[in-house]
């Protein structure tokens, strides 16, 4: 075990997974000599070559269509993106090509492709930069979207997605690279895909976060503890698709529940999970769906975010309204 952080967690999984399998291919802006702009794959160029690990031109469009093509062809593409905000450049070969290539070819081939971003505020980014972008993918059928908290779920869970055969569509959360560390198995491991995580259990309200605000529930959570309100935390990982079951048999314990995430509240991950709620687990509560969620706005400037990324406080006020219903 050693402790590492989350950005260091990241360059692990691929340093594991391009000692193991070489058909795996690292490339993107910058992430050959100079070890990608937040240095996630810093070193692994000198120990596994230019042709593993290499450097493209600015074109996201490009880096898409490439791993397209290698996907079809027998090999692991593993690219970056530099910040989310440039998934904008690559939507149609993400959604249109990679998403659909089983089922266009009545599974005889597949996209094996795992794509990085970063993504997410509180680290005064330029704009186009700091955007949670995943309401743009979650409704792709044949896309995973897997969004870690932590370092230990970011490197089991990038393990997983490499070895998936499907495209998966990892986000990993800016302000988390640096600032959370966890001691990590130095070997391989994988977390499961799909499957969502009861970080913290508790008898009173269920909350329901991913990403960043993972962290934000939990500092919340430990606040209410002291005023004797209990709090269940689980944490979504993948939120596409998402693993309802263990959010139902949360409520059936809580019977009272908060949808917490950064990105804006229109169409959200939030908006899915109150949606399957209603569906099919609506006389588990006894209480409205709470949800905490950014302003559906742009993206404001740095000197202004944050005001607008939620935080710990408005997922209190928002359990303590939940809770006094």
């Amino acid at each position: 075990m050693t402790k590492r952080s989350y950005i260091q967690a990241i360059t692990d999984a691929l340093d594991i997974m391009l000692k193991e399998d070489p058909k795996t291919l690292i490339f993107g802006e910058d992430v050959g000599k100079n070890g990608g702009v937040f240095r996630a794959t810093d070193g692994l160029q000198e120990k596994y070559g230019e042709d593993r690990v290499f450097d493209t031109p600015l074109a996201e469009s490009g880096i898409a269509g490439l791993s397209i093509g290698l996907g079809l062809t027998g090999w692991r593409p593993i690219p970056e993106i530099q910040f989310s905000g440039f998934t904008f450049e690559c939507i149609d070969s993400i959604a249109g090509q990679m998403a659909r290539m089983r089922f266009r070819f009545n599974n005889k081939k597949n996209s094996p492709i795992t794509i990085r971003s970063p993504y997410g505020g509180g680290t005064h980014t330029a704009e186009m930069h700091s955007d949670s972008l995943e309401n743009f993918f979650t409704g792709v059928p044949g896309l995973r979207v897997v969004m870690p908290s932590n370092p230990y779920d970011a490197k089991g869970l990038l393990i997983s997605s490499i070895e998936n055969n499907d495209p998966v569509l990892f986000l990993e959360n800016l302000k988390l690279y640096r600032s959370v560390k966890d001691d990590i198995p130095d070997g391989k491991y994988t977390v499961p895909l799909d499957q969502a995580k009861v970080v913290q259990e508790g008898n009173d309200i269920t909350i329901v976060a991913y990403g960043s605000q993972v962290q934000e529930a939990q500092k919340a959570a430990d606040d209410l503890a002291k005023e004797n309100i209990s709090c269940e935390v689980i944490d979504l990982r993948t939120v596409s698709p998402i693993d309802t079951e263990t959010i139902f048999k949360s409520i059936e314990k809580t019977h009272k529940v908060v949808l917490v995430q950064e990105a804006q509240k229109m169409a959200g991950v939030g908006g899915q999970v109150a949606s399957a709620i209603a569906e099919d687990a609506i006389l588990s509560l006894d209480a409205p769906i709470g949800r905490v969620a950014a302003p559906d706005t742009v993206y404001p400037f740095a000197q202004a975010e944050e005001v607008w990324i939620p935080r710990k406080a408005e997922i209190i006020d928002k359990v303590k309204e939940i809770i006094n219903y």
